[in-house]
């Protein structure tokens, strides 16, 4: 799988765009007024403490207040704590933690309020951002996350990622990362360190330790509530995260956001360096590579699919439903069965796409079109399983349920991506939204191509507004031209200014309207 990222800067705001096969399958923005990140790390103060939830809210220094239960503190809280009361008084050994005794664990049905007190400073690292009215949530369980390893301070045991599966490598991992783990820390071995030497492991280490030591050195000089530690940039953190060596190219529009991705491209793969790319074309990087089309088309309502298939997809507080529709399908099955089959896999797979394109997290609802046979609904299950495994979110998928609905929940740690996919209607100054043009063209296509193959249509005829007329005729090359000779088929177009802006209608060989 080829994979290029292209990255835009303007406005105080990065975007990211992934691609994969020159597809659009995740989009992240970077806001520069983002002050609460997954990853950073606070000292914060006992606000309240909510007895009746076993957690508190903590002061953070932020606009809200961060919020923690019992369990998420972790069970090794108390040494945390001790460590926390040392490094402010100044202690040199807790630099490395050498010689450091552990306190006693928590226990896992205890209550909080034999931990915590009202006005008590506590260090905490943000496990969820702000989302809607809620404020971050908070855990006890400090790690810092490098390229190849997390390091745990106080967990001290070693974990390999589930997806090495060979049983050789990681007995490797296991016994190369005992011999140069510190005391009194544990470490996580992620999956792109599967075959890597001891060179690069320990150097990644390194890095991490020094960002205990800065936490360490911080914590000297903290009085109140306030940020100790910063998570990456959303940039930086990404590339640590994706960052194969399936990867093309890496481009970038904005001379600082460049300097900034090859200085730490250089820190963590050296010979990556070469696929960065300044981007210096008048054409805005988005549309130079596709970028816009494919959100405009993503971040609607109503998602449509080339086959005909779409999905209406609707996003409420408590959860994410997405309907699934047949639509104009050209039915290439046997049967209702089949055909019910066919419009279900082509639906799961962009609505795995959009999981990842939206960052929906929380509770996703998905109605599929109706199957019988048992072996097709297992069939879609394990297709959807199949398509979701290349998503890092955490996530778990049920089967389908007797009503056709199969529910997802898949790991919720920032705000859901929203992408405003409506343009200003000329006709009523902005007093009102409609499609955004370029959906309504793609729209014509797909009941073209339908007409065309389900329905035996030699000729036709478009009728639309002649902003439409012209934007579809104009130019040697017209996108009519286009679809002639891409369908075979025999087309003309008319205008009519008594048609809406985005209104259209298709008429056969004998002058007779299609109702579609």
């Amino acid at each position: 799988m080829n994979k290029d990222l292209i990255i835009s800067a303007k406005e105080g705001e990065v975007q990211i765009a992934l691609l994969e096969d020159k597809q659009l399958v995740e989009l992240h923005k970077d806001k520069s007024g983002n002050k609460v990140q997954v990853g950073d790390i606070y000292v914060g103060k006992v606000h309240k403490i909510m007895q009746g939830l076993n957690a508190a809210f903590i002061d953070v220094g932020e606009e809200k207040d961060g919020f923690v239960h019992y369990l998420d503190l972790g069970t090794n809280y108390n040494s945390v704590m001790k460590y926390v009361k040392l490094a402010m008084n100044g202690d040199s050994n807790v630099t490395t933690l050498t010689g450091f005794k552990p306190e006693p664990i928590l226990e896992k049905n205890g209550n909080l309020t034999n931990v915590l007190k009202v006005g008590q400073l506590v260090l905490a690292q943000v496990a969820k951002e702000p989302i809607s009215t809620k404020g971050p949530k908070l855990t006890g369980d400090i790690s810092f996350a490098g390229r190849y390893l997390v390091l745990t301070p106080f967990v001290t045991r070693i974990s390999i990622s589930q997806k090495i599966k060979g049983s050789e490598e990681r007995g490797r991992l296991r016994r190369l990362i005992q011999s140069i783990k510190p005391e009194n820390f544990g470490v996580i071995v992620r999956t792109i360190a599967e075959g890597k030497g001891v060179e690069e492991l320990d150097a990644d280490l390194k890095q991490l330790m020094a960002q205990w030591t800065e936490l360490t050195e911080r914590l000297k000089h903290i009085t109140g509530p306030s940020k100790v530690l910063s998570e990456l940039s959303t940039t930086s953190a990404l590339l640590r995260d994706v960052l194969t060596d399936d990867f093309n190219e890496i481009y970038v529009d904005d001379e600082g956001v460049y300097n900034e991705v090859c200085q730490y491209i250089r820190t963590i793969a050296p010979s990556k360096v070469d696929i960065v790319r300044h981007y210096k074309m008048e054409t805005p990087i988005f549309e130079q590579f596709g970028v816009q089309r494919d959100i405009r088309r993503a971040f609607g309502k109503i998602v449509t699919i080339r086959s005909g298939v779409y999905l209406y997809i609707e996003h409420t507080e408590a959860m994410h439903v997405i309907d699934v529709n047949s639509g104009n399908h050209i039915k290439s099955g046997t049967g209702q069965e089949d055909t019910a089959l066919q419009v279900n896999i082509e639906s799961a797979k962009e609505i795995a796409r959009q999981l990842r394109l939206r960052d929906m997290g929380g509770i996703v609802i998905i109605d599929f079109v109706d199957m019988q046979k048992a072996e097709n609904r297992k069939a879609l299950y394990d297709f959807m399983c199949a398509e979701m495994s290349h998503d890092k979110a955490r996530h778990t998928i049920l089967p389908l349920s007797k009503f056709g609905l199969m529910q997802i929940t898949r790991q919720r740690v920032r705000p859901a991506i929203e992408v405003d996919v409506q343009e200003k209607c000329p006709f009523c100054d902005g007093t009102g939204t409609i499609k955004s043009s370029l959906v309504v063209v793609d729209e014509i296509e797909t009941n073209l191509r339908y007409l065309m193959s389900s329905q035996n249509e030699k000729k036709l005829t478009i009728v639309t507004h002649p902003y439409v007329f012209a934007y579809l005729t104009k130019g040697l090359n017209s996108i009519r031209l286009q679809w002639v000779r891409k369908y075979k088929i025999r087309l003309t177009m008319r205008a009519s200014e008594s048609y809406g802006l985005l209104d259209y209608k298709f008429f056969n060989s004998l002058g007779d309207e299609i109702d579609m």
